[in-house]
């Protein structure tokens, strides 16, 4: 079903504004309907106008600022994350949402083939090596914890018909896991080389290629001093708060080795390549959240 539908769906003449800040659940609808149209348009690779939207969906929200309306943006960036979907880069997800607002994207996802589509064949595209232009330029600080105090969103079980979590394919994507590990090589070798080291960038190894994935890192380099990297890359074509997968195996080797230990993070890998490095034990940065348990019989 299209935005278009949705809205012209909704009853507004019997529509009231609730006094307040609560969203009714038809703003919340056409709130909702209006970002995955968005979405759709940005997965595929279509230009569009975010603040064209916005002003469309305040013209029926009654009194709704510009403000509320990416606050509660970010909020459904929030819940797609949750649910295994990509978000629109430039809307920030917010975690504290209501569970009604879980209920109308799980809902408005159900009906979107659209976005299904768009959403697979996103995460699915091959990926091919591309070069480093300027090795100073990708490197960014990594994300700071809000300053927002957030209560998050109550756990609610996921007992949908059809569970697509499309950050796990494209975590499965294997051309562009290759392809975001030999961005890091480059980038490794040119930072040893600037650093007058090239007898180090020439011992650089890229261990997932050359000794298996079992290691829990991708790539040996080294420091200045001789000293190693352990370094993890983990590759996104979304934006830099997209989750990633992390095995037991990259956790244990994070904790025993974490003063040789890095993970890279390189996002907006298809569009403008930027990385952070989170130093050390992936615990210290990352809230962890079992998605898998390996059974075994107690008897």
């Amino acid at each position: 079903m299209s935005y278009l539908s949705i809205l012209e769906s909704i009853d507004w003449g019997s529509h009231q504004m609730a006094r307040g800040d609560s969203w009714t659940r038809i703003e919340v609808e056409a709130c909702v309907a209006s970002y995955l149209t968005m979405l759709a348009l940005e997965l595929n690779g279509q230009r569009y106008n975010k603040t064209e939207y916005a002003e469309a969906l305040m013209q029926k929200l009654d009194g709704r600022s510009r403000g509320s309306v990416e606050f509660k943006h970010c909020n459904i960036s929030a819940v797609l994350l949750a649910l295994g979907y990509p978000s629109i880069n430039g809307y920030k997800p917010r975690f504290n949402y209501q569970l009604e607002l879980l209920g109308v994207v799980e809902s408005q996802l159900a009906e979107n083939h659209v976005i299904d589509a768009a959403a697979q064949a996103a995460v699915e595209r091959p990926a091919i090596e591309i070069p480093v232009s300027d090795s100073l330029a990708v490197w960014v600080p990594a994300p700071k914890p809000t300053k927002v105090r957030e209560a998050a969103a109550e756990y609610a079980p996921n007992f949908l018909p059809v569970r697509r979590d499309y950050l796990a394919r494209e975590a499965r994507n294997r051309s562009l896991g290759r392809a975001g590990e030999l961005f890091v090589l480059e980038l490794e070798s040119r930072r040893l080389h600037a650093e007058g080291k090239k007898a180090l960038s020439e011992r650089i190894e890229h261990v997932a290629a050359s000794q298996g994935d079992g290691l829990g890192y991708d790539i040996l380099s080294f420091e200045s001093n001789g000293c190693e990297r352990l370094i993890e890359v983990k590759t996104t074509a979304f934006g830099e708060l997209t989750p990633f997968y992390v095995s037991r195996n990259e956790i244990a080797r994070s904790n025993a080795d974490a003063d040789r230990y890095r993970l890279y993070r390189l996002f907006d890998f298809r569009e403008k390549p930027r990385v952070f490095q989170l130093p050390g034990s992936i615990e210290t940065h990352c809230k962890l959240d079992p998605v898998t348990y390996l059974a075994r019989f107690s008897g």
